[in-house]
């Protein structure tokens, strides 16, 4: 049977079609020679785009599901942990480590970095967002910007990174939240009336979610924000998705409105803002609006370029040029988060106390062996270690 869409299946990622072909034949090769090298891979990356400071990652469930019964054994750092590409002394970062048998894991390289490229990339400028918005409420609105079959990827990495909330039906229903969002401008355009697709809004639509109205369809902002906190008794708020062409200085536009509100009595109506934001206009927005739907500044998040490599074969250490030899760890000082890379099984290094490893089992031979937390738990513990680290 044929595929419906351009994606792969479940099964198709599990075993190992999404991979590159030379490393299917490199299994092939070595299948046939009977040759079983035992290794030790690690996954690292020479940088963080835009020469940010650390970056979030992001994808160890869906590494533990892929080498789940694969015999292996997967160290990896905890899904939403901080890391920078290298500590003080230069040396990479290791994400994740595997041992196993070559020839057993070659094939899912690909599906590997694909999975945790991705998705920290996206939690990193998300989390960059959330920093910079602060107790602001911010949305996830850029699934209509990348391929429906990375939706929930795309959004969950936006929630855990810090997002308050996410658009997409599917993606919330996954996260256990509800899904957030207001109307959109072709509810006004079909209705052909402005009060009438509030006042339908309102009537309709369930009573816990809250009234929000779009405001820039046909009319002026301010003009079009008082009619509908006439129009709707309930009004939270309103939100202005001005397009480029037509925002001339969008934060005047913004404050007039809310101007305009306060004076007559609706200071309680909140502003939320949406429309091609990134880290800055949240930045330069902040002091005058509520909230922020940020949509393809974060799903477009830059990829975070992670390679895997062999750094031990069969004890030796046999790393290529450019790369450091040997099974490594990775350890974090609690108080003022310096972090040091050493050989694997030195003793721990100290900085204010002794630091903590942060590469932990995940798989042993083939086995999950780390329980995940929920994504809220995750988004708090994202949260608690951004508000420690400086952007720049």
């Amino acid at each position: 049977m044929s595929k419906l869409f351009f994606v792969a299946s479940d099964e198709e990622i599990k075993n190992g079609k999404t991979t590159d072909i030379y490393f299917e034949r490199t299994e092939e090769i070595l299948r046939k020679k009977a040759i079983s090298k035992s290794v030790a891979a690690e996954v690292t990356c020479g940088g963080i785009p835009n020469s940010w400071p650390w970056g979030i990652f992001l994808g160890t469930e869906d590494v533990a599901r892929l080498f789940e019964g694969i015999p292996v054994t997967v160290y990896s750092l905890r899904e939403g942990t901080f890391f920078r590409a290298k500590d003080d002394q230069g040396i990479r970062t290791p994400v994740v480590l595997i041992e196993g048998d070559y020839a057993s894991f070659c094939v899912y390289e690909t599906p590997l970095l694909g999975f945790i490229c991705q998705a920290s990339g996206i939690a990193t400028a998300a989390a960059r967002v959330k920093k910079v918005a602060g107790e602001k409420t911010v949305l996830s609105f850029g699934a209509r910007r990348m391929h429906p079959s990375i939706t929930p990827m795309i959004s969950r990495a936006c929630y855990l990174a810090g997002f308050d909330g996410v658009s997409a039906v599917i993606s919330a229903d996954m996260l256990h939240i509800p899904a957030t969002g207001t109307m959109p401008h072709a509810l006004v355009i079909i209705m052909q009336d402005h009060a009438k697709a509030w006042k339908a809004f309102d009537e309709i639509v369930d009573k816990t979610v809250s009234r929000v109205a779009l405001c820039d369809t046909y009319l002026d902002e301010k003009l079009e924000t008082l009619m509908a906190a006439t129009a709707v008794k309930d009004l939270s708020g309103v939100r202005l998705d001005t397009p480029g062409s037509r925002r001339g200085n969008f934060k005047e536009i913004i404050q007039e409105v809310r101007w305009e509100l306060n004076l007559r009595g609706y200071s309680h109506i909140k502003i939320f803002v949406s429309g091609g934001l990134d880290e800055d206009s949240v930045q330069d927005l902040k002091p005058f609006v509520d909230g922020f739907g940020v949509g393809t500044y974060v799903s477009n998040g830059k990829t975070i370029d992670f390679s895997m490599d062999i750094v031990e074969m069969e004890d030796q250490y046999v790393a290529k040029r450019g790369k450091f030899s040997g099974k490594k760890q990775i350890y974090r000082c609690k108080e003022c988060l310096r972090d040091v890379i050493v050989p694997w099984n030195s003793r721990p290094p100290e900085c204010h106390g002794k630091m903590e490893p942060l590469l932990e089992p995940l798989v042993e031979k083939g086995t999950i062996v780390q329980k995940f937390p929920s994504a809220s738990k995750t988004r708090d513990h994202v949260l608690e270690q951004v508000s420690h680290l400086d952007l720049f």
